[in-house]
């Protein structure tokens, strides 16, 4: 991934400005663990990280926008699954298990990232948009560019309401990971 994809939501970033961001991404991911995301404010992550809430305000508006980094940050940081075989429905379960087990260790970071994205903040809108984009793209790269688009469009509904089914607690992620194997494979034989 280039580090144009892992720009900040808010500003470009030196060296140090970068290091601070993954601190307080660090901090807020340890935090999680320990108090769950009612627990979770920014300037309770500033204080983990060492760094002064003002200066963690330049760089997240909210603690939705911090979790919603995050999660991108992982996900533009994880290579594509493999595409080993020539089963189309076997390259989408990769890449949609993939995805689902970037958080599967991580139950309550996985809850806030339910939560954050569904969030209203302008800043996670844009990484909504870079996250859809990104599992759009892996998904078309498993099926092909000829892929119909509407099958995309399902299966990124499919992604989706496994998130917030992961998220509401009805299954942790890495049981959301084998329903999402069986629904793919219902939907594309």
């Amino acid at each position: 991934m280039s580090d144009a994809a892992l720009e900040s939501t808010r500003r470009r970033l030196t060296a140090k400005q970068a290091d601070t961001v993954d601190r307080l991404g660090r901090a807020a991911v340890e935090l999680l663990s320990r108090e769950g995301f009612a627990g979770l404010t920014v300037r309770r992550v500033a204080a983990e990280a060492g760094v002064g809430a003002a200066t963690a305000y330049t760089y997240f508006s909210s603690k939705e926008h911090l979790i919603a980094e995050v999660f991108w940050r992982r996900l533009a940081a994880a290579p594509p699954a493999p595409h080993e075989t020539g089963d189309p429905a076997a390259r989408v379960i990769e890449v949609l298990r993939h995805i689902a087990l970037l958080v599967a260790d991580e139950p309550e970071f996985a809850g806030a990232v339910t939560n954050a994205l569904l969030g209203r903040d302008p800043d996670v809108e844009v990484l909504r948009l870079r996250i859809g984009r990104d599992i759009r793209d892996r998904l078309t790269s498993a099926l092909g560019p000829t892929v119909d688009p509407d099958v995309i469009d399902s299966l990124e509904m499919l992604y989706s309401g496994a998130l917030v089914r992961a998220g509401m607690g009805y299954a942790s992620y890495a049981d959301i990971a084998q329903r999402l194997e069986k629904s793919a494979r219902l939907m594309l034989g």
